[in-house]
């Protein structure tokens, strides 16, 4: 049974080209991935090792992929927005003190700092 279409992708081959040249622990991979619909294209990887070159790899896509869906979405961002500032208020109550206000700004500097330390786990090594 010859089979031209793959179910799902796959990671066929994986080889290791070089050390990084800004980040000496890490090294270069050239992934060769095969497509649902039986493309094959190779994707450059950088990790300590192999699986952890093919962790960041699908971590990448993913993040590609979620940032593609919130462009076209801009209605899930007004809401999560929404629920950022408003989650502090109802913890802590809607009071008129200061102290809202670094609640409310506080999360959401805590979620840019995540979003900043996501990107630089993501980008590391390349």
């Amino acid at each position: 049974m010859k089979i031209t279409k793959y179910d799902r992708r796959r990671a066929l081959d994986c080889k290791l080209l070089k050390k990084s040249d800004t980040y000496p622990s890490y090294y270069k991979y050239v992934v060769t991935i095969g497509e649902k619909d039986g493309t094959i294209h190779k994707q450059p990887a950088y990790g300590k090792d192999m699986q952890g070159a093919l962790s960041r790899l699908i971590n990448k896509e993913r993040t590609v992929k979620v940032e593609k869906k919130l462009e076209n979405n801009t209605g899930i961002i007004f809401l999560s927005w929404l629920l950022i500032m408003g989650v502090p208020a109802a913890f802590f109550g809607g009071s008129n003190t200061p102290w809202m206000l670094v609640y409310t700004m506080g999360t959401i500097i805590l979620v840019m700092t995540l979003a900043a330390i996501w990107y630089h786990h993501i980008k590391k090594g390349e």
